[in-house]
């Protein structure tokens, strides 16, 4: 038997581009599985029947505690992976309240219903740090200080602030940079970009980016879950490599069999202008949009680079998708998707 075979993992936040592979991987793993969604969520990519579904209205903290006693199996779940959050936004109030408060209710109920799994695995972000080394490029580590400058980083870093206020946790925070993969949003726009011959980027100065393809994020997940030294422990998840925007327009372009592309840099004030408008849009229209001054923030950093030495000494943190490996299995999806388009 493995160390993950037989165990018990309720997956909170199952139905986004994540969530889904986390179960499936689980799954693949041996353990039993609970998804935790919204009543709303899609369930698109949570078909396999050997998921246990779980409905959770996190914005009733008595109906959630009355949800978690009823779905919890003998004895409890032995892992959590908290997944839920929200990427955008319409203010730092939502923000705040989906980042912070949904998991603050959360672990609360855990505890008055004596729930409380042996750990507990929250998924934060690397944009909880902040703003890295902009003149050297050096690595943000685990000694980085953390200092947010979006909104988005302060609701992710109020959450793990609470996390270390509770020692009663056995929580575990991972930071991962930018996640890719088949279903994602944000990267498959860029793709999209490229693949009608064109490629946008933000300033003129060097920009050093970091990725990690989802399947080597929800590995890690359960190694580190596995692993007997990693509880009270942050880690950053990244492939350990940093690649220039033109490193990552060849290798789209070259997947893609896409021979011409037009590389065009905007100047920060006119991306600063169009996530303003974005944004103000999206405030009319009481929808959250892609671009926004948040996201202006997260284009206009140059230094993504990072290093993931602690995960590797304490729970052998590696990867098995490399940026091109990772950029075939994603473009594979997205033509895959864009040909059923059609039919």
């Amino acid at each position: 038997m493995t160390q993950t075979e037989g165990k018990k993992v309720l997956v909170v936040g199952a139905g986004g581009f994540i969530g889904g592979f986390i179960c499936k991987e689980g799954l693949r793993r041996g353990c039993k599985v609970w998804a935790g969604v919204r009543e709303s969520t899609s369930r698109r990519y949570l078909d396999d029947p050997a998921l246990t579904i779980v409905n959770f209205d996190y914005d009733n903290p008595d109906r959630l505690s009355l949800q978690l006693s009823e779905a919890a199996p003998e004895g409890g779940w032995d892992w959590i992976i908290y997944n839920l959050g929200a990427t955008k936004a319409l203010n730092f109030g939502d923000f705040n309240r989906i980042n912070y408060e949904y998991m603050r209710d959360f672990t609360e109920a855990l505890a008055e219903n004596g729930l409380m799994p042996q750990k507990f695995l929250y998924m934060s972000s690397l944009s909880a740090l902040g703003v890295g080394d902009e003149k050297g490029y050096s690595p943000m580590t685990s000694a980085t200080i953390p200092n947010p400058n979006t909104r988005y980083g302060l609701s992710k870093i109020k959450a793990e602030t609470y996390l270390l206020s509770r020692p009663d946790i056995p929580w575990i925070v991972f930071r991962p940079t930018g996640v890719y993969g088949p279903h994602e949003k944000d990267y498959l726009m860029m793709i999209e970009s490229i693949d009608k011959h064109f490629d946008f980027g933000v300033g003129f100065r060097r920009q050093m980016l970091t990725f990690i393809y989802v399947d080597d994020l929800v590995g890690a997940m359960y190694d580190t879950l596995a692993s007997d030294k990693t509880m009270h422990r942050k880690y950053i998840i990244s492939e350990p490599q940093a690649y220039s925007q033109k490193e990552f327009r060849t290798m789209v372009s070259e997947v893609l069999g896409t021979k011409f592309v037009v590389p065009v840099r905007l100047p920060l004030w006119a991306a600063y202008a169009a996530c303003y408008v974005s944004e103000m849009w999206s405030r009319l229209s009481l929808k959250p949009a892609t671009l926004n001054r948040d996201k202006f923030k997260i284009m206009k950093q140059r230094n993504w680079n990072c290093s993931v030495d602690d995960a590797v000494a304490d729970f052998g943190f590696h990867v098995d998708y490399p940026l091109r490996r990772g950029i075939e299995e994603t473009v594979k999806a997205y033509l895959a998707e864009k040909e059923a388009s059609k039919k």
